[in-house]
């Protein structure tokens, strides 16, 4: 039997049904609860560095928030990598701003340094100081943290960390999810752990905690009555779904190990086809290899390799696409290096689910190689 091998699919290790069971149990089927005050508590405590966790109902709520609470309104600035998936972009719409975009630098694949300052000056020059920057630790590594933040601290700007792909990775044993103003997690399904839906806004303090899960609690005003002062929202995370979670943190470390497993596996095994190029961790840098992305040497081998993978029910998929390059960002002003196009067109994620088998990796070596003659 040809069984599909899926790309990232979740992975339950057998923890989530103590704490399900126990919210069902005690009729807590609510937004609030014992294991959404837990799975925070272990989330804080796995991050360290003294940070606040609110969980939500996704990354992109988480990133929704952060904005709010840095005051970005209509037509303010907001500096995007443009190399992500379009939920990191998307809440900048919500509110009306406009993203400015900046390429990426090869080591990483993040937001390049050189790109971000010219684009901070260049706004300033035309008379709009950008009003935030969202960095992305892409597929799992980091981004350039002390670069990043050097000029965010210069032209005081602050930082929204896109940890979505992140959790589990770390900068000079500091974790990704504890950089910048505000850091966002996702546990979506196809994330490193997944509550099947969900994610969460980190902060340096209590008090952007509690007005994190105010605005994420329809902004009730205290008291019996139901008044309301601010614009709400509903966006916080459920005790079912953070049950998940919680049985999901007692193996974070361990789908870390298995992700970056698979990375070996492929690495030495296609490591002789010139034709492939992996991206290495620089010194510092540990990726949780979220996915294992190749770039190939031309589009038509990337496209090409994709088919063959599909006729034998192995699921892959091309680098995200650029935000430049999607119709409704393609106005925006871009900052821009060819990096993020060259990774787009020539880069393939290949299965990278930390409950991938043997076998499988096998399979999907094989067939690489198989097409390679």
């Amino acid at each position: 039997m040809n069984s599909k091998i899926w790309m990232s699919s979740p992975h339950m290790s057998g923890h989530e049904e103590k704490f399900i069971n126990q919210a069902f149990k005690t009729n807590w089927i609510a937004p609030l609860g014992p294991n959404v005050n837990g799975f925070e508590a272990d989330l804080e405590s796995y991050l360290g560095e003294d940070v606040h966790v609110a969980a939500l109902t996704t990354g992109t709520a988480a990133i929704h928030l952060a904005l709010v609470l840095l005051n970005i309104t209509e037509h303010d600035e907001v500096i995007c990598q443009t190399k992500t998936f379009v939920a990191s972009v998307n809440p900048v719409r919500y509110l009306g701003a406009q993203p400015i975009f900046v390429d990426s630098e090869l080591d990483t694949w993040n937001m390049c340094p050189v790109l971000l300052r010219q684009a901070i000056e260049d706004r300033i020059k035309k008379g709009k100081k950008p009003k935030a920057i969202v960095v992305i630790n892409l597929y799992g590594m980091p981004h350039k943290v002390m670069e990043i933040e050097n000029i965010s601290k210069e032209y005081q700007i602050p930082i929204v960390e896109d940890s979505a792909e992140a959790l589990g990775s770390s900068y000079f044993n500091r974790k990704c999810g504890t950089f910048g103003d505000f850091s966002v997690l996702s546990f979506n399904g196809n994330k490193i752990i997944t509550t099947s839906g969900g994610g969460a806004l980190v902060s340096k303090n209590i008090e952007t905690k509690n007005n994190t899960v105010f605005l994420a609690t329809q902004a009730k005003d205290p008291g019996m009555e139901y008044s309301h002062s601010s614009i709400g929202y509903n966006y916080r995370m459920s005790n079912i779904l953070a049950g998940v979670g919680r049985g999901q943190m007692k193996v974070l470390d361990n789908y870390v190990n298995l992700r970056r497993s698979n990375y070996k596996y492929y690495l030495e095994h296609l490591k002789d086809i010139k034709e492939i190029v992996f991206l290495n961790e620089p010194k510092g840098y540990f990726s949780n290899r979220w996915l294992t992305v190749i770039v190939l040497k031309t589009h038509k081998m990337r496209e090409d390799l994709l088919k063959v993978l599909e006729t034998q029910n192995i699921e892959a998929r091309p680098s995200w696409k650029p935000m430049h390059l999607q119709p409704m960002f393609e106005k925006f002003p871009s900052y821009l290096n060819g990096v993020s196009e060259h990774l787009y067109k020539k880069g393939l994620c290949l299965p990278s689910g930390s409950n991938l088998t043997e076998i499988e990796l096998n399979k999907i070596v094989k067939t690489i190689k198989q097409y390679f003659g």
